[in-house]
């Protein structure tokens, strides 16, 4: 594991042959040797890997308990300087018992034994015709070589150095059952389950395995790495196709192709064991076992040839795949007007007061609220009022794009209040040098346009819909008591980088086709507040947000990481320095991270008093149900580590 918490894991489904242990034995140990080399720190293999799992009724054979054992020691000799633990399947006795058992290896000592607790005996599988189910809840031991091995169906390995590197065992159908043993052992600590199997294929299978072994991992909030038998299998009856799975609290990190013939196959992944621990503690509703400590067995290890290679996708908030983030935007969108229609139907149907820039945020708010009313059976222009209110940095392409946009969804009702007038007697009531282009010359044009908005409404019995997004709440990228108030805010759980994919997804709805155009154009502008003074010809915007602060895909990639998964900055850091390393040097994400961090710390009193509005993903800053803190909250500690 390295020092942001990231382990390689290994599933490994060995081509290997029915009772023949010592090729058995010699593919777990080349394959373990690679892995090793690899950086892998665990690997597992299939269920009853040192003999194969069709042996039937040859596992009740001396020969074969005998070279079964000789198999383990021998893997256990020539793997005792490799830094990595190794998870092998096979059949032991224990008293006048026959156990269908993992065994847990690390640099030549057996670490513990788990013996299987759901054996199968229904439909193809006889299983409990050779083996015994483990004792649930019971800790015991067998002598392997005069020495006391722990031996229960519970066991939880923990690395010393690290309480985070923990996992747990289930051997094929105990992941099945209607509990499995996974459910205790995550109570107990383990991050992380190795699942040995041997699941013969059969048609749509394989399917819902994918589901119960994501499921499993999202449930637990836990890493789970199914490994399945080979096709080297006896075909006899049943065909094995050597699926492996790696996944991450629901991700799929890695699988391969099944039914390979021919070859081992082997699949490795990263997975950030600091990730899934935040996630249990966000969670905190996991609860300690009886007498847990019993059940931990302690271990000591470092695989020094792992190099990271995992790199995150650069915008978290979206969906790679484009079929998922159209669903994703349909969710979303309709989350947004339905709460706006509730809200509207609550207060006895007020107008909507919204105010268009021709920005982003704006052109969200508005097709969010004539989804809003039309699903209360409204016209846009009963339901809804918007104004355009031009100030000293307003362009001409932008307030063309307010109008166009206004023209094409049929809102002939579109006001246009000009602020300058009001901002200039307020600089004179002020003492305020017009010339001088200071906070207080942009603040008074947000507070102009924000007083005419609230003014509206109540001469239109109507309710002022916000449009500041999540991004800007996490910067505090608004002006307090400005654009930072409204009535109903439905914008507020919604980051910046995702906003224009929402837009595209409104413009490529069907019947939308007259303004998708004008909808390019307004993604297109740079992102702006235009309060200050643009170009000589009154088109170019030369006041650019994300010059000033940095670019929101960065910002959002910072507080996703931030605010739901609580990493270090040195972490954050790290992960964007690799995600982002072909178009931001080093020095720059730390300069706009630095820049995040302060401005996140400083703008909790603006946070603390925010309008409603809906929640929209996992992260969000809403003070009522998301996110606390005090607006006293130093951030020195936070930044140590990017000095």
């Amino acid at each position: 594991m390295n020092q942001y918490g990231f382990i390689k894991v290994c599933a490994a489904s060995v081509f290997g042959k029915p009772a023949d242990i010592d090729c058995n034995c010699t593919e777990i140990i080349n394959t373990a040797k690679k892995a090793s080399d690899d950086g892998c720190s665990v690997i597992v293999f299939p269920e009853l890997s040192i003999t194969s799992y069709t042996c039937q009724d040859l596992f009740l054979m001396q020969n074969l308990q005998k070279a079964t054992l000789d198999g383990l020691l021998k893997i256990k000799r020539e793997t005792r300087d490799l830094p990595i633990v190794i998870i092998v399947g096979l059949p032991l006795v224990k008293g006048n018992n026959l156990y269908n058992c993992a065994a847990v290896l690390c640099k030549g000592k057996i670490l513990g034994i788990v013996p299987k607790s759901n054996i199968p005996n229904h439909h193809e599988f006889y299983e409990r015709r050779w083996f015994t189910p483990a004792n649930i809840g019971y800790f015991q031991t067998i002598t392997i070589e005069k020495e006391e091995i722990p031996f229960s169906s519970e066991l939880v390995f923990q690395n010393e150095d690290s309480s985070l590197f923990s996992f747990g065992i289930e051997i094929g159908e105990d992941l099945w059952s209607v509990i499995p043993p996974s459910c205790k052992m995550a109570n107990n600590g383990a991050l992380m389950f190795f699942n040995l199997s041997a699941s013969d294929i059969t048609a749509a299978k394989n399917d819902y395995c994918y589901d119960l072994v994501k499921m499993q991992s999202a449930k637990l909030y836990a890493g789970y790495v199914y490994c399945n038998a080979s096709a080297a299998e006896s075909t006899s009856d049943m065909v094995f196709d050597g699926k492996c799975l790696i996944f991450e609290n629901g991700k799929c990190l890695a699988e391969n192709e099944s039914l390979g013939l021919g070859k081992t196959s082997v699949i490795y992944g990263e997975i950030d064991l600091q990730r899934l621990n935040t996630q249990r503690l966000q969670n905190n509703n996991t609860c300690m076992v009886e007498n847990a400590d019993k059940y931990k067995i302690s271990f000591r290890l470092e695989n020094k040839n792992f190099i990271q290679e995992r790199v995150e996708y650069c915008h978290p908030f979206i969906p790679a795949d484009k079929n998922l983030l159209a669903r994703r935007c349909e969710e979303i969108l309709s989350i947004q007007s339905v709460a706006l229609a509730r809200r509207l139907e609550t207060l006895r149907y007020p107008k909507v007061v919204i105010g268009l820039s021709g920005g982003l945020d704006s052109t969200l708010a508005l097709l969010v609220s004539l989804r809003a009313v039309k699903l209360l059976g409204l016209s846009p222009e009963t339901g809804i009022l918007p104004l355009t209110m031009p100030g000293f940095g307003t362009t001409q392409m932008t307030l063309g794009a307010v109008k166009e946009l206004c023209t094409i969804l049929g809102f002939s009702n579109l006001r246009e209040v000009d602020i300058k007038d009001v901002c200039t007697k307020m600089f004179d009531m002020i003492n305020h040098n017009p010339q001088d282009y200071d906070v207080t010359y942009e603040n008074v044009q947000a507070r102009a346009r924000t007083y005419v908005l609230m003014s509206t409404a109540n001469k239109e019995n109507g309710i002022v819909v916000g449009t500041g997004d999540l991004s800007e709440i996490a910067l505090g990228w608004s002006t307090y008591n400005g654009d930072h108030m409204s009535m109903y805010n439905v914008n507020c759980g919604v980051p910046k980088t995702l906003i224009q994919f929402l837009i595209h997804y409104e413009a490529l709805r069907p019947g939308n086709e007259q303004m998708k155009e004008t909808l390019q154009k307004i993604v297109d502008f740079p992102i702006s507040p235009e309060l200050l003074p643009p170009g000589a010809d009154g088109k170019e915007i030369l006041q650019k947000t994300e010059e000033k602060i940095g670019p929101y895909e960065l910002h959002d990639f910072f507080l996703y990481y931030f605010v739901r998964f609580g990493f270090t900055p040195e972490k954050i850091l790290y992960l964007a320095t690799a995600t982002f390393k072909e178009k931001y040097s080093a020095d720059e994400i730390k300069k706009w991270l630095v820049i995040f961090v302060k401005r996140f710390f400083t703008s909790q009193w603006k946070r603390d008093c925010v309008p409603d509005g809906p929640k929209i993903g996992s992260v969000d800053l809403s003070p009522r149900g998301s996110w606390r803190m005090s607006s006293e909250s130093s951030a020195k500690d936070f930044l140590k580590g990017l000095e």
